[in-house]
């Protein structure tokens, strides 16, 4: 296990200090999941790029379409889309 120094005001450090014992964790851990939470996000976009690079636009639209028409057009996105150029 690696050891890592960072280096904070004293006051921030208080204030996290305090954040990780109203969780009732120690600052030690509160650290490691907010690292957890940070690397499982850049996997997903990491992921999401590589997909998105073999990916087809006008099939990735066909079917953002298709769930269009399944949720009655109350989704979030515009009626039609139309790949770009």
């Amino acid at each position: 296990m690696a050891t890592m120094t960072i280096r904070i005001p004293d006051g921030k450090h208080e204030r996290l200090r305090r954040l990780a014992e109203s969780h009732g964790i120690s600052l030690n851990k509160l650290v490691d999941e907010w690292a957890s939470m940070a690397l499982a996000q850049f996997d997903a976009e990491t992921r999401f790029h590589a997909r998105a690079a073999r990916g087809n636009a006008g099939r990735g639209l066909a079917l953002l379409n298709k769930l269009d028409r399944a949720l009655g057009g109350h989704g979030a996105a515009p009626k039609s889309r139309k790949p770009k150029g």
